[in-house]
């Protein structure tokens, strides 16, 4: 089994109308014929249902995601958030399209929100072939917190299934995030402490490094980056987007874990649209990297942010849709990962966070 931990499937759908019921290339086809701008604005699409069965793909992080509207990137990007009250509702209207999603289609998705429900769906997928139907299980993550109007919020967001929050996208009252650069504030901390009150991981995926330092030392529960590169690797970005060594070694001393996100432009800083796509050995050197730094395969794993923002012409070359992940094994294999080392990468690293989680 794959688990990939970062996935706009929410905003794809709000956005651009995209039916992940569907395998890819139907998607692909419809938006051809119809004229959908999707494909020039957000890439053709990598996700389907279809195609995360064919890649074994059991689980996937599902983000509440919207963009606050000074960095709208064109008129088609919509909606977009004004202040805390608008981000409130359009994240709620995220979540209710997860929910109708989950309820419409039970043998395609399913929302996971207890330990229950994690060991029942773990067990059905090992029970089953691997070409048998079953259902995807969904674990919603807020990415920027801004819907959060107040911490008393925070448990209405758990029970609706939330189980994850970042703080930031671009920078928000809460911190500095991308593009955006500033450190953790006394409003953000107080999200940290009702965050870690009520149960929820924390994400460092896209905060500021100086507020990421600060948010992994203090918080007191779980910490990952959902979908975050080493810095180290890109050292010809001068984004604040990618994971500097300290941060990596303080989330792996704190039992965390990280995404890699297979984007060309997030494995080679010198990679433009319209260059030839990346050897996909691109993502297995980010990979080993964090395995590397860590001296283990423990800290690292997938987040791939498929669809969130560029489609399959910005991804490394043999990859068509999310199915082509599993080509990831044998590279890996060929730089001397076992197959347990593979397993901690693909699913089980995780999973180990998601039963802490699920355990709140």
């Amino acid at each position: 089994m794959i688990i990939d931990a970062h996935e706009d499937l929410a905003w794809n759908m709000l956005v651009y109308e995209r039916d992940y019921t569907r395998s890819a290339r139907e998607t692909r086809r419809w938006e051809a014929e119809s004229g959908s701008y999707a494909p020039q604005v957000n890439g053709n699409t990598l996700l389907g249902y279809p195609d995360y069965l064919r890649g074994q793909v059991g689980i996937v992080f599902a983000t509440l995601f919207v963009p606050p509207i000074r960095r709208k990137a064109g008129k088609w990007d919509k909606p977009a958030y004004a202040n805390a009250e608008e981000a409130h509702k359009f994240y709620w209207q995220e979540l209710g399209l997860y929910h109708r999603l989950t309820e419409t289609h039970p043998e395609k998705f399913r929302l996971l929100r207890t330990l229950g429900d994690l060991n029942a769906h773990i067990a059905e997928w090992k029970r089953k072939p691997a070409d048998a139907p079953k259902p995807v299980g969904l674990v919603v993550l807020m990415e920027g917190a801004e819907g959060v109007r107040t911490p008393d919020e925070l448990p209405d967001w758990w029970e609706g299934g939330v189980r994850l929050i970042g703080p930031a996208w671009a920078g928000t009252r809460f911190c500095g995030g991308t593009g955006e650069p500033g450190p953790l504030t006394a409003e953000g901390r107080s999200l940290l402490r009702g965050m870690a009150e009520v149960g929820f991981a924390l994400d460092i995926s896209h905060m500021d490094p100086e507020s990421a330092r600060e948010a992994v030392e203090i918080y007191e529960g779980v910490v990952v980056a959902s979908h975050a590169n080493p810095a180290a690797l890109l050292s010809e970005s001068n984004s604040n987007r990618f994971l500097p060594d300290d941060v990596i070694d303080a989330l792996a001393a704190r039992g965390g874990v990280i995404g890699i996100v297979p984007f060309n432009r997030f494995l080679d800083a010198t990679w433009k649209p319209g260059d030839p796509r990346l050897p996909l050995e691109k993502v297995v050197e980010h990979l080993d990297y964090i395995c590397q730094r860590t001296g283990s395969s423990k800290h690292v794993a997938l987040g791939t942010d498929f669809d969130g923002g560029f489609g399959v012409e910005s991804t490394p070359e043999g990859i068509d849709t999310i199915a082509d992940l599993q080509k990831l094994a044998a590279l890996l294999h060929t730089r001397g990962y076992t197959k347990d080392d593979i397993a901690a990468i693909f699913a089980h690293n995780w999973l180990r966070k998601l039963r802490q989680v699920f355990k709140a």
